[in-house]
Order: C-alpha cells, then structure tokens, then sequence
C-alpha cells in the first residue's frame, strides 16, 4: 500500500485560491445571466443546449445529465425556458416519443452575449489559474 502523501501549507492555498477563482467565476457568471433574465440554472441549461456538440439534438435526458440534475427537475427547467420562449421542444424524426431541445433565435442571441462576456472573463482570469497549474507543476 503506497504512503499517502503528505499535504503541506503551499497545497492548501493552492486549493483555496482555486476554491476562491471559481466561485469568483462562478458570481461573475450569476450576475451575468440575472442581467439577462436568466438564472444561473437556465444559463447552464442554454449552454448546454448548444455545446452539446453530439451527433444527435440533445433530449431532456441527455441534459439532465449533463447538468447533474434529477429528470423531473430537468423537465421543470425545459417548461421555464420554454414559457420564456428560449428553447423548444421537437419531436424527433422517426420516433415521435424522443422529445428533443432546440434553441430559440432569443436564446442564441441571449446566449452569445453572455458567452462572450463569460470568454472575456476567463481570459481574465488565465493569468491567476495558470500560477495555480503552475504550482501544481501542470
């Protein structure tokens, strides 16, 4: 059995200034989407929806996954997003049970302001989480 290894001082404000970017990100990325009218929730939702990047429409399943979240909330989620007129729902070619997602030409133009300025941000932020792999020795 191999020895653990041994966490010193330098590693624990490496974590807590990652811990500390992140959540920055993360607040940036909130107040971002409440300029919008969105949650941070319907955000992640749109973001998904377009950078799925599979062969295949993202149906409600595929975004419950890819948000971590339960099928019942993700089907909350889709029914918001569909009542603010931001993403539809189709039915898929050769199997009208698989119901897929689609972006609305207001959530692509919702969704390219705050990717850019989501972009914008992490450049921003590169010179702070390349000092971090740095320190880690990435």
């Amino acid at each position: 059995m191999a020895k653990p290894r041994t966490i010193g001082d330098e590693d624990y404000q490496t974590l807590a200034a990652f811990r500390y970017a992140l959540r920055r990100f993360l607040a940036f990325s909130e107040r971002a989407a409440k300029a919008q009218g969105l949650t941070a929730q319907q955000h992640q939702a749109l973001l998904a929806m377009k950078g799925y990047g599979q062969d295949r429409p993202l149906a409600i399943g595929d975004l419950a996954e890819y948000l971590m979240l339960r099928h019942n909330s993700a089907v909350e989620l889709v029914d918001r997003l569909v009542q603010a007129e931001l993403v539809e729902r189709l039915h898929a070619e050769g199997d009208r049970r698989r119901v897929t997602l689609a972006l609305t030409p207001k959530a692509e133009a919702i969704l390219q302001d705050l990717s850019t300025a989501h972009l914008e941000e992490l450049r921003d932020s590169r010179t702070l989480l390349a000092q971090l792999l740095e320190r880690l020795g990435g």
